[in-house]
């Protein structure tokens, strides 16, 4: 996901490909790397960006703490600051599901003469809870504080968790992530992306032209979390609706289905996502994934 970036982002005489080729194959260290950056602004994206990667596939661990730690020394900012920011990061990836427990998640016992789950929700309660996180998870890639974006996987992971416990089933990580990766949604990459795409946009946005200028309204615009929030609500509906019964290709193929839709719906749902983008803090995000 970081080369996939770092190639779109090598414009207006920058070679992002080429500094991300020396990193990975060790032709440069840290102190190299830092040195390109220039100036205030450029060094807190950067601390950001990695704050953002060791968090992406789960809170980061102590040695990836550390590493952030000696960054923001190496960066020159503010020790407290920076702790703050990392541990708020961490805070939010952790607030989501259970962790596995290595147990597979027992079917619920259908309906009488109904031959497939029923869900104690009603059919209007879960549009709208589908279509809630979706605007929610839109109104994330608005906000300012570049981390927002951490939350967005948590919250779609608790969509799932929510709807299938709709229909009787309790699902933990391991089982909604295998869920999203059928789908064909990668976790890591997805946040990494998320992440790159608003803040080395961001960094570079000044000297970048118009490629960069795409990529950063394509970000402003928030549709991605928003379609990716409501497809994914909607395939895990019909799926636990089924008793899972779908094939790897049906929920991929409903999936992609759904995404055109979404996408098609998220013009007309600009405005709730502004508004609903206005009332929210990094304060409340936590509370949110916990259902607060």
């Amino acid at each position: 996901a970081i080369r996939r970036l770092a190639a779109q982002l090598s414009v207006a005489g920058i070679d992002v490909a080429g500094a991300s080729q020396d990193i990975l194959l060790g032709r440069t260290d840290l102190d190299g790397a830092l040195r390109g950056l220039a100036g205030d602004e450029a060094r807190r994206y950067a601390y950001a960006l990695a704050v953002g990667v060791c968090n992406a596939d789960g809170a980061a661990n102590a040695s990836e703490q550390a590493f952030l730690a000696d960054l923001a020394a190496r960066l020159g900012l503010d020790a407290g600051r920076s702790g703050e920011q990392a541990a708020q990061a961490a805070a939010v990836v952790a607030a989501g599901v259970a962790p596995s427990t290595g147990v597979s998640a027992a079917a619920p016992t259908p309906a009488p003469g109904s031959g497939t789950p029923q869900s104690s929700l009603g059919e209007a309660e879960l549009d709208r809870l589908i279509l809630d996180a979706a605007i929610l998870n839109g109104a994330l890639e608005l906000l300012p504080e570049s981390l927002s974006t951490l939350a967005i996987i948590p919250l779609q992971m608790r969509l799932v968790y929510r709807i299938g416990q709709s229909y009787g089933y309790e699902l933990d990580q391991g089982h909604i992530k295998d869920f999203i990766a059928t789908l064909g949604v990668g976790l890591t990459s997805q946040y990494l992306e998320q992440i790159g795409r608003r803040l080395l946009g961001g960094m570079l946005g000044a000297v970048g032209g118009s490629l960069l200028g795409g990529l950063g309204r394509q970000a402003a615009s928030s549709g991605m979390s928003f379609a990716s929030t409501y497809a994914l609500g909607q395939v895990a509906r019909r799926y636990y609706a089924s008793g899972r019964t779908f094939s790897t290709a049906m929920l991929r193929d409903s999936f992609q289905q759904l995404l055109g839709e979404a996408r098609g719906m998220q013009g007309a749902l600009l405005p709730r996502i502004r508004e609903q983008a206005s009332s929210l803090d990094m304060g409340r995000i936590s509370d949110l994934i916990r259902g607060r």
